[in-house]
């Protein structure tokens, strides 16, 4: 149905199946992963009518795949023409659909993953980790997962201006590598 503004604000606490947004996920075989065939056109101009995403998976591949190394991994998926597997490609659409972001912390015997929704600032991020660094955060140190891969650590980084300080306003954005500081 087509509803105003109104209307869908309205019944949004019913929390109806119908009104969830969608993610279709074909299965092709190993040989249709890079272009798709003329069944996931199909879904795609049918999805376009609802305004939802489409995912290509082969559950053939994705089954390989648990089988090999991470160098072995890259270089198969390269083989077939993709930069990712399905289930990678299924998640990451899973996130954007829900407005979801990922941001890490490490530390010596410990590296953390933590979900935020998109458009947290800084202090809002780290209240994620706990309530309270939120109301005494100061600053959060922060750098790209690239970055820090690339440079190898948090000094070398540092010593080419990767590390960044961040005040309350700072966007946490997807990948962020943060340590928040926080005042007594």
């Amino acid at each position: 149905m087509d509803l105003s503004e109104d209307e869908q604000l309205t019944i949004k606490p019913l929390g109806l199946l119908s009104n969830k947004p969608i993610i279709y996920a074909t299965n092709v075989s190993e040989d249709d992963l890079a272009t798709g065939n003329k069944w996931v056109e199909e879904v795609r101009e049918f999805a376009k009518g609802e305004d939802a995403k489409v995912v290509v998976v082969s559950a053939q591949v994705e089954s390989e795949l648990i089988e090999l190394s991470e160098e072995e991994t890259k270089d198969f998926l390269e083989a077939l023409g993709v930069e990712e597997g399905g289930l990678k490609s299924l998640i990451r659409a899973t996130y954007d659909l829900l407005g979801l972001r990922t941001y890490l912390t490490t530390g010596e015997t410990e590296t953390r993953a933590w979900t935020i929704t998109a458009g947290m600032k800084a202090p809002q991020a780290a209240a994620v980790i706990h309530t309270d660094f939120e109301k005494k955060f100061i600053k959060a140190e922060t750098i790209s997962y690239e970055d820090l891969v690339e440079t190898r650590s948090k000094g070398a980084a540092r010593e080419k201006g990767l590390l960044r300080l961040e005040g309350k306003d700072y966007v946490v954005q997807e990948g962020d590598v943060i340590e928040f500081r926080i005042g007594g």
